[in-house]
């Protein structure tokens, strides 16, 4: 069993890979141009690593929360991913993935983002 977790945000998405509930490692984000774009590259994702089991990040709490969801909810079903999609509380996930020491959260790549999809992965399994 293969699982991709997300941490979707407006300008970059973190990816981070689990196989066999077991090994998670955090794969290059992506940039997001557009929303067809970023759904492209991560159908691609999908297919290369055969993942089962898709995990998405959906911040809780906030005056935003029910916009944010609509929003995941909807890049989600771009996907058109037939397997198992969970949705978790993606609260401090970012805050997390910075206690690993080598990010520097003022830069602006997406390796803070899929540190925080490792985080996710992290706590869905307990690894």
């Amino acid at each position: 069993m293969k699982a991709l977790a997300l941490d979707l945000g407006l300008k970059r998405i973190g990816v981070a890979l689990c196989v066999d509930k077991k090994i998670a490692l955090p794969l290059k984000g992506i940039l997001r141009k557009n929303r067809q774009q970023a759904a492209e590259e991560i159908k691609k994702i999908l297919l290369i690593h055969e993942i089962s089991l898709l995990i998405v990040g959906i911040p809780k709490g906030g005056s935003s929360e029910e916009i944010m969801q609509k929003r995941i909810q909807h890049f989600v079903s771009l996907l058109e991913f037939k397997g198992e999609i969970v949705f978790v509380d993606e609260s401090y996930t970012s805050r997390e993935a910075l206690k690993f020491g080598t990010i520097n959260s003022k830069n602006k790549d997406t390796k803070l983002d899929s540190l925080a999809a490792l985080v996710m992965i992290k706590d869905y399994f307990a690894l």
